[in-house]
């Protein structure tokens, strides 16, 4: 997206066009506050907000910092030219700083591709940025320490990518060395993590099928950079990425309750949102009591589980989740 800015005279107004939903809309007063706490100045004019493509709807915070750019920039307070071929998003609080916003992982990606040669993030979103190779990232504290960045001020340390501890030894909720008997049972789940099948366990309860299943992720391969980045993209869009693990390098598990719907299974809402199954992409989706789950969630498994991804289809257009998953099932006799 592209943002474009126009001051014009007559009376002071602040509009913003191009399908914006609510949130970019209430972007005004946040900017209109942030630039004010700042100690920089808000113009009095006619002010007008272009977000480019128009004809695609925009929803998220994430327009805050470059709006406040482009007014800062349409007021002369900034030049244009220090903007040039960067990408700057983040939230604005009232008091100027910038928050946390998510998907930052695939947006710093695309803008590599874009040829963009450096981005503007939130200081929470600054490691997960970093990964992205070839790409200077300036991870931003405050709308005033950006300013001062730009005019040379006290420049700001671009971020750097944390180094893979190839040593690391992830932990397990559930460790499989720790069990005891069923040997049978352990052999057939070795058999499975080899070589990436499904399994459906049956047994009396109390047998241990799901302590099992939480054991299986403890003996499947590390990932490698590439997956663990794949997994990595999916949980920054769902904003499930915890603020101290820019990179996930452990293998999901998700443990859905059978009373999910099909839509919180494969992904859905109106603006879509990874599902459980893309959740447990690269991992283990381990479904407990699978009878007890729906017909039509049971059948809306299909198509993921052959295909390895997923299509979700809406009146504004479709996404595409990757679905790449190894499910686990337990039931009883």
């Amino acid at each position: 997206m592209e943002v474009e800015v126009d001051t014009s005279r007559g009376l002071p107004s602040f509009i913003i066009v191009g399908l914006p939903d609510a949130a970019v809309q209430e972007s005004r007063e946040r900017v209109q506050a942030a630039i004010k706490n700042a100690g920089l100045v808000f113009p009095r004019q006619r002010l007008t907000v272009n977000l480019a493509p128009a004809a695609l709807r925009k929803e998220g915070p994430a327009y805050d910092l470059p709006i406040a750019l482009g007014t800062l920039a349409a007021s002369g307070q900034i030049r244009p030219e220090w903007l040039e071929r960067t990408l700057s998003l983040g939230e604005l609080s009232l008091d100027g700083s910038v928050r946390h916003v998510r998907g930052v992982l695939p947006m710093a990606a695309l803008a590599r591709r874009e040829g963009f040669v450096r981005v503007f993030v939130p200081v929470e979103n600054a490691g997960e940025a970093a990964l992205v190779p070839d790409l200077e990232v300036i991870p931003v504290a405050s709308l005033t320490t950006l300013v001062n960045h730009l005019s040379g001020v006290v420049p700001i340390a671009p971020a750097r990518a944390a180094p893979r501890a190839e040593s690391l030894v992830p932990v397990f909720a559930s460790d499989f060395r720790e069990i005891k008997g069923q040997e049978h049972v352990k052999r057939s789940l070795e058999v499975a993590a080899a070589g990436g099948h499904n399994v459906l366990m049956a047994g009396p309860p109390g047998a241990g099928k799901t302590l099992l299943a939480r054991a299986l992720p403890s003996i499947l391969p590390r990932m490698t950079i590439d997956e663990a980045l794949d997994v990595t993209r999916i949980y920054s869009v769902a904003d499930l990425l915890p603020s101290d693990t820019p990179l996930i390098e452990t293998r999901p598990f998700r443990s859905p309750h059978h009373t999910i719907s099909h839509a919180g299974l494969v992904g859905g809402g109106n603006w879509p949102r990874p599902g459980e199954i893309s959740l447990a992409h690269r991992g283990v989706l381990f479904l407990d009591e699978l009878p007890e789950f729906g017909m039509r969630v049971l059948e809306v498994l299909r198509q993921p589980m052959e295909d390895k991804r997923v299509t979700i289809s809406r009146a504004r257009g479709s996404l595409t989740f990757p679905a790449a998953f190894m499910l686990v099932a337990a039931m009883n006799p």
